[in-house]
C-alpha cells in the first residue's frame, strides 16, 4: 500500500541507508524482523483484513504506484501504467486527472491540466532524451501532486520516496525532531514524549508558513485569557468583607465551575498529554507536575460544587460550600500557556537564520542551450556541465567556473571580506556570491545539496539543533520535586485517614489535594520568565537584542570569545589609508587623478579612492580614452596625461619600471593590511595609494576589557594570514586563525568547546552563520548581514563590541535575579507542602487553610515578580 510519509500511521524505519513508511505499526513490526524477506525481488505483497488498530488497509485513499509495494499490498490489476511526460507521475488511463493528448499517433496522459497546457505548449521539449521531468508544487487547482497518491519520479521508489533527477536534492517526506532529544523523531509533528517539547521540522525549507503548534497555543491563550481573567477577578470576591457575605457561596461555586471548564479542559489539554506522556516513559517534568496540580484541583473543586454535603460542617464555609480551587487551576494553564508561546517564538527565529540563507540564491538560472539560444529554468533544474550566464548585479546560481567574460565578484558570502575578487576564464565562482560589474558565462560544476552555499545552510541545521534550548533549572528539580510531592500527597491521605480525627475520609483528601495544590508551580512558572522579559527589555534599551533565554544563561558561563575581523573588529568598507608620492606630484594630485579614473571604474575599492577625494573635496577631472582592464586595474587620459591605476600586472602592461624602493614600500604597505594601487603617469611611476579596511574605534579597548576579565580573545578571519597578523597585532590578540571558510571557522569553534570551553562567537557575515549557530553564544553586529543576526542568539544594535560587555553584565544580573526568584518559587512550597500536609495538626490541632493556601501562593508569585522588576535598572 502506498504511504504518505507526514502521515505515516505505522511510523518509520531506517535499513541500509533507506527510509521506509509504513501504514501500520503491525506493518512496521514484520518489516524490522526481516528486512530482506520483504526486499527480495520475488517477495509478494499480502494485505491483511485487519491490522488490530480499527480498520484495514486502504483507509486514506492512497494510490499503489508502479506496481511494487515493499509491504502490505498485492499490486493492484488496475495499477497505473502510463507516465505523466511533464512531471513523471503515474497515471491510471483509465481516469487520468489531465486527460490526455495525441501526438504523433501517440496518446499522453497527464495527472493535472496544467501538464496537459504545457506539454501541448512544446511537446518536442517534454519528449527530449535529456529532459528531467520536474515535480511542481502547485499546479494551480487547490494542491499538488501527492493528493491522490504519492509521487513517483523516473522509476521506482521505496515506499513514500521519490527517487530525485540528476542535479537535484532528493525529495523527501518531512521528519520532525525534538530539538532538546535529538534521539527522538515522528513523521508528524506531535510533542516529545520525553521532555514535553513541541517537535520541529528536521530540514528547513525557503517556504515560510505559520507553525501549526503557535498558533494552536496562541489560540488557547486568548481562549484561556477570556475566561481565566473574569474567574480569577470572581474568586477574589470573597476575600472583600462587603461581598463575603452578601454573594452566595454556592452560586459563585458553579460560576466558577462554567469559566474554569474550557479553560482547563481544553486549553490546558495538550498539557495533560504531555502529563500522561511523562508518566508512560517515566521522564518526569514540568508538565507532570502541572498535570498532577491542575488535574487534581480541578477534579476536586468540581466535586465540592456538585456534593457539597459530602464534606464535614467543619470543612463548609458560612454558606455550606467547601473551599475549592478553579481560579489556582485556571492561573496555572494561563501561566504555563505563556509560557509555551514566548518559547516557540523563540525557536521560529532559529528557523528564520536557514531560510535566509536559502534566499541568497536566486530562484531561476539564465541557461545557454546547445543551439546558443538562452531562457531561464527554475534552479533545481539546473544540471551540472550546463553554461549559465550571470549578468551584471546578478548572483552566482550555482558553483561553477567562468568560461567567458571577466568581472569582479563579492564573495563576501564565504570569505567575509568587503574587497571583491576579479575573475576571468577558468576562475571559480560560488553559488550566492554577487556579479559586480561585468557579464559571466559560468559551467556549473556543482548544483543541489554539493554546493559550497548548501553545505553551509546544513552546517547551521546541524548546529542549532545540538544546542539545546535552556534546561530550566525547575524542570531538572522536578524530576526529584515530583515523585517527592506525590509521595507526601499519598503519605498525608494515608496518615489522616489511618489517624486523623472523624470523619477521617473528607479531612484526609482534603489535605492532600491541599499538598498537590500548594505544589503548583504558580511562582515556578513565572521565575524565568518574568526573569527573562524584564531583562530582555533592560538589554533593548542598552543596545543588546536577546532572541532567546539560552542566550543569557550562558553568557555569564563564558571563557572564550571568537571574534570575525572584518565588519566587527574592523568597519567593514575599505577605506584610503595612506597616499605615498614617488614624483614631484603632491598628494592631492595623486588622489585626485585616481578618483577620476576610479569614478568611472564602478569597482569598489575605486570607490574608496572616489569618497576620500569628494571628504578632501576633490572634484574628479575629466577622463578621455578610459579603458577598464578587469583584474588589473584602468587606464585613460587625464589632464593631458595618461594614467595608470592598478596593480603590478597592470604596470608591466603599460611599460612601468616599479623602483626597488617602491616595491620595498609597497610590501611593507601590504604587511599593513593594506591593498596597494599603483599609479603611473606618462609611463613613470608617481605613487601608491593604500586601501584598507580601518579598525572600529572601540575595538582595542574592548579586547582589553575582555582580557581583564579573563576571558580568552581568538580572532578568527576568511582574509590572509598577513593582514590577520596585523589586526592582531595591533589589538594585543594572542590567538588568530586565518584563511578559514564558514564551516572550517564552525568546525574551530567546535574543537574549542571540546576542549572544555564556553564560546561565545561575535561576527556580522554570512560566512559566519555557521560558527554562530555552532557557538554557544552567537552574537551578531546589527549593521551586517540578517544570516548572521537570524543565526544568532543576541544581536548588538549599534554595531559596537562595547555590546559585548554589556550582554555580560546583563547576563550576569539575569541569572542571579533567576536564582533568587526560584529560590521565592521553592522556600514557599518547602514550607507550604509540610503545613499543609498538617505537620502542626498533632500539636497545635492548626490546619492550613485554603485561604491561607492560595495567599502563600499569591505571595510568592508577587515574590518573583518584583524582584524581577528590579533588573529594569540594572547597571550595565
Amino acid at each position: 500500500m502506498s504511504v504518505d510519509p507526514v502521515t505515516a500511521r505505522g511510523g518509520n524505519f531506517s535499513y541500509q541507508g533507506t527510509t521506509y513508511y509504513f501504514c501500520n505499526p503491525k506493518c512496521n513490526e514484520r518489516f524490522q524482523a526481516d528486512p530482506e524477506k520483504y526486499l527480495a525481488p520475488d517477495y509478494q505483497p499480502s494485505m491483511p483484513m485487519k491490522h488490530g488498530m480499527g480498520g484495514g488497509h486502504g483507509q486514506s485513499g492512497m494510490v499503489q504506484l508502479g506496481g511494487i509495494a515493499p509491504m502490505g499490498a498485492a499490486p493492484s490489476a488496475e495499477a497505473p501504467k502510463a507516465k505523466d511526460p511533464v512531471c513523471g507521475m503515474s497515471v491510471d488511463p483509465a481516469s487520468p486527472r489531465g486527460g490526455s493528448y495525441a501526438y504523433k499517433g501517440t496518446t499522453y496522459y497527464f495527472c493535472n491540466p496544467k501538464c496537459n497546457e504545457r506539454f501541448q505548449a512544446d511537446p518536442e521539449k517534454h519528449l527530449a532524451p535529456d529532459y528531467q521531468p520536474v515535480m511542481h508544487k502547485k499546479h494551480g487547482m487547490g494542491g499538488g501532486h501527492g493528493q491522490g497518491g504519492m509521487v513517483q519520479l523516473g522509476g521506482i521508489a521505496p515506499m513514500g520516496v521519490a527517487s530525485a533527477t540528476p542535479g537535484a536534492a532528493p525529495a523527501k517526506g518531512v521528519s520532525y525532531i525534538c530539538p532538546m532529544c535529538p534521539e527522538v523523531r515522528s513523521p508528524i509533528p506531535a510533542a516529545c514524549p520525553s521532555c514535553g517539547m513541541a517537535l520541529e521540522p528536521e530540514e528547513i525549507t525557503a517556504e515560510e508558513g505559520p507553525n501549526p503548534e503557535y498558533v494552536m497555543m496562541t489560540r488557547r491563550l486568548r481562549l484561556a485569557l477570556s475566561f481565566g481573567v473574569p474567574l480569577i477577578a470572581l474568586s477574589m470576591l470573597h476575600m472583600i468583607p462587603i461581598f463575603a457575605h452578601s454573594l452566595n457561596a454556592q452560586a459563585m461555586a458553579w460560576l466558577q465551575l462554567v469559566l474554569a471548564s474550557p479553560v482547563v479542559l481544553w486549553c490546558g489539554y495538550p498539557f495533560f498529554e504531555r502529563a500522561v506522556a511523562s508518566l508512560k516513559f517515566r521522564s518526569p517534568n514540568m508538565f507532570t507536575l502541572i498535570g498532577l496540580g491542575v488535574g487534581v484541583s480541578y477534579v476536586y473543586s468540581a466535586f465540592a460544587t456538585f456534593f457539597p454535603q459530602a464534606f464535614p460542617h467543619s470543612l463548609r464555609g458560612m454558606h455550606g460550600q467547601p473551599d475549592i480551587y478553579f481560579e489556582s487551576a485556571a492561573a496555572i494553564i494561563i501561566l504555563v500557556l505563556v509560557g509555551q508561546v514566548m518559547e516557540l517564538r523563540a525557536r521560529a527565529r532559529t528557523s528564520s537564520a536557514i531560510r535566509a540563507l536559502l534566499d541568497l540564491t536566486p530562484k531561476v538560472a539564465r541557461l545557454i542551450a546547445a543551439d546558443g539560444l538562452e531562457h531561464d529554468i527554475p534552479l533545481d533544474q539546473v544540471m551540472v556541465g550546463q553554461r549559465l550566464r550571470v549578468r551584471p548585479g546578478e548572483k552566482m546560481p550555482v558553483d561553477g567556473v567562468v568560461v567567458e567574460g571577466s568581472s569582479a565578484v563579492d564573495e563576501s558570502l564565504i570569505t567575509g571580506e568587503s574587497v571583491p575578487v576579479d575573475k576571468a576564464v577558468g576562475n571559480p565562482v560560488i553559488g550566492g556570491s554577487v556579479n559586480a560589474n561585468g557579464t559571466l558565462v559560468i559551467r556549473a560544476e556543482h548544483v543541489g545539496s554539493q554546493t559550497v552555499l548548501a553545505q553551509i545552510v546544513r552546517v547551521v541545521a546541524e548546529a542549532q539543533r545540538s544546542r539545546a534550548p535552556i534546561q530550566r533549572l525547575a524542570d531538572k528539580v522536578s524530576a526529584v520535586f515530583v515523585p517527592a510531592v506525590v509521595t507526601v500527597s499519598v503519605i498525608t491521605f494515608l496518615a489522616w485517614l489511618i489517624f486523623g480525627p472523624a470523619p477521617a475520609l473528607p479531612r484526609a483528601l482534603v489535605n492532600a489535594v491541599a499538598v498537590l495544590v500548594i505544589a503548583c508551580p504558580c511562582a515556578m512558572g513565572l521565575a524565568t520568565p518574568m526573569a527573562i522579559m524584564v531583562g530582555a527589555g533592560r538589554g533593548a534599551r542598552a543596545g543588546v537584542l536577546v532572541k532567546n533565554a539560552a542566550a543569557l544563561e550562558q553568557m555569564e558561563r563564558v571563557n572564550t570569545i571568537v571574534l570575525d575581523k572584518t565588519g566587527t573588529l574592523t568597519t567593514g568598507h575599505p577605506k584610503l589609508e595612506e597616499v605615498v608620492p614617488l614624483s614631484r606630484h603632491n598628494e592631492e594630485d595623486l588622489v585626485q587623478w585616481a578618483a577620476s579614473l576610479e569614478a568611472l571604474s564602478e569597482h569598489p575599492i575605486g570607490a574608496a579612492v572616489v569618497a576620500a577625494a569628494a571628504s578632501a573635496q576633490l572634484r574628479p577631472h575629466r577622463v578621455d580614452h578610459f579603458e577598464n582592464r578587469p583584474g588589473r586595474g584602468v587606464v585613460g587620459e587625464v589632464d593631458a596625461r595618461h594614467l595608470s591605476l592598478g596593480n603590478s600586472t597592470l604596470m608591466q602592461e603599460v611599460g612601468v619600471v616599479i623602483p626597488e624602493e617602491a616595491a620595498a614600500r609597497a610590501e611593507a604597505m601590504r604587511g599593513a593590511g593594506q591593498t596597494v594601487l599603483f599609479l603611473a603617469a606618462d609611463a613613470e611611476l608617481s605613487g601608491l595609494l593604500g586601501v584598507a579596511d580601518p579598525l572600529k574605534p572601540t575595538s582595542q579597548m574592548v579586547v582589553e576589557e575582555l582580557e581583564r576579565l579573563g576571558i580568552e580573545v581568538v580572532m578568527l578571519t576568511g582574509d590572509s594570514r598577513a593582514t590577520a597578523a596585523t589586526i592582531a597585532r595591533k589589538l594585543g590578540i594572542r590567538q588568530f586563525e586565518a584563511e578559514v571558510l564558514p564551516t572550517q571557522k564552525a568546525a574551530v569553534i567546535q574543537r574549542l568547546q571540546q576542549q572544555g570551553k564556553v564560546v561565545a562567537m561575535a561576527g556580522d557575515g554570512v560566512n559566519d552563520a555557521p560558527a554562530l549557530a555552532q557557538a554557544d553564544v552567537g552574537i551578531a553586529m546589527s549593521t551586517g548581514a540578517d544570516v548572521a543576526m537570524h543565526a544568532s542568539s543576541i544581536t548588538l544594535l549599534r554595531g559596537d563590541l562595547r555590546g559585548l560587555l554589556s550582554a555580560r553584565r546583563l547576563s550576569q544580573a539575569t541569572m542571579r535575579n533567576i536564582r533568587q526568584n526560584l529560590f521565592f518559587a521553592f522556600i514557599y512550597n518547602a514550607l507550604g507542602v509540610p503545613l499543609a500536609a498538617g505537620i502542626l495538626y498533632p500539636f497545635t490541632h492548626w490546619m492550613l487553610h485554603p485561604v491561607f493556601a492560595a495567599a502563600a501562593m499569591s505571595f510568592s508569585s508577587v515574590s518573583v515578580i518584583s524582584n524581577a522588576l528590579r533588573l529594569r535598572n540594572a547597571r550595565l
